[in-house]
């Protein structure tokens, strides 16, 4: 069985939905305060959304400086799975292991809502198991979700179908080079089950735990 961290920050309002998720589809999924510095005994990692540290700054600053954020680099680094959900891919771009930024959405607006998300690329942990091409329904809550690369590198996993909130290239999920880290702004844990109109999260959730089951300790 998998194990995978849900790292905790002061804010964070989504680690249980994650780790209720992950738990239905056969993971050992534990909650990981923001404080701790070892994530030896994990096979993967999931920072989840919410406000950590009540967004102040902005979204995800004072996050990346947790010391569990050491650990969660060196997991990356080492080739890990890493995922970044809503505040979480907001704290992977500003802790420099995925490009670009998460600034206000275009018109200025919360988005509260399911929205639609091509998968363009399946060569990730978190979209292997999905075909290319599919549109997943999946519920966005953000009002900094826009996403914007001045470098140019971002590696666009899935697009949203419908240019939702001005992010560039309409992308909804990107990920580094190698593919075991990505950040995703539609939260996948909110649609793994059928009691919201949707489990296709579920898919991407699966495809994170078999990713963990795959890749050697």
């Amino acid at each position: 069985m998998s194990r995978i961290a849900v790292v905790v920050f002061p804010g964070s309002n989504c680690e249980l939905d994650v780790q209720w998720a992950l738990r239905a589809i056969g993971a050992e999924a534990e909650m990981v305060w923001h404080r701790e510095t070892d994530l030896s005994g994990f096979d993967g990692v999931v920072l989840p959304g919410g406000f950590a540290h009540g967004d102040y700054l902005r979204t995800g600053a004072i996050a990346r400086f947790s010391p569990v954020m050491s650990a969660v680099t060196a997991m990356a680094e080492a080739g890990r799975p890493v995922v970044g959900i809503c505040n979480g891919f907001q704290i992977l771009c500003e802790a420099h292991l995925l490009p670009g930024a998460l600034i206000a959405n275009r018109d200025l607006r919360f988005i509260c809502r399911p929205v639609e998300v091509e998968i363009v690329d399946t060569a990730t942990v978190l979209t292997a198991s999905v075909e290319p091409g599919a549109v997943l329904t999946l519920p966005l809550n953000s009002y900094e979700g826009q996403h914007t690369d001045p470098s140019g590198t971002a590696r666009v996993v899935a697009r949203y179908v419908e240019d939702v909130n001005g992010s560039q290239d309409r992308a909804a999920a990107i990920a580094n080079e190698a593919g075991n880290v990505v950040g995703i702004m539609p939260h996948p844990e909110r649609s793994s089950e059928d009691v919201l109109g949707s489990s296709d999260g579920r898919l991407l959730l699966e495809s994170l735990v078999a990713a963990t089951e795959r890749i050697p300790a």
